[in-house]
């Protein structure tokens, strides 16, 4: 399976969040390491793994409809 590997400045772009909304609010609450993203070659680098950031804002989204939906 091919992934498409993001930056955190290429995921800002992609889904309309800041910079540091991702560091600060997205990392490791929603986007955890090794799921959603990769830190290669034991860098500081991070990349995004977009496959699987896009399946979380799905579920999210889904989750969100159906509590609203019993509510």
């Amino acid at each position: 399976m091919t992934h498409t590997y993001l930056t955190t400045e290429e995921l800002s772009a992609r889904i309309k969040y800041d910079v540091r909304t991702i560091r600060q609010c997205l990392k490791d609450t929603v986007l955890h390491d090794g799921i959603h993203y990769i830190r290669p070659f034991g860098g500081r680098k991070i990349l995004f793994i977009w496959e699987k950031v896009e399946e979380a804002m799905l579920a999210g989204t889904a989750a969100h409809h159906m509590i609203k939906a019993l509510g």
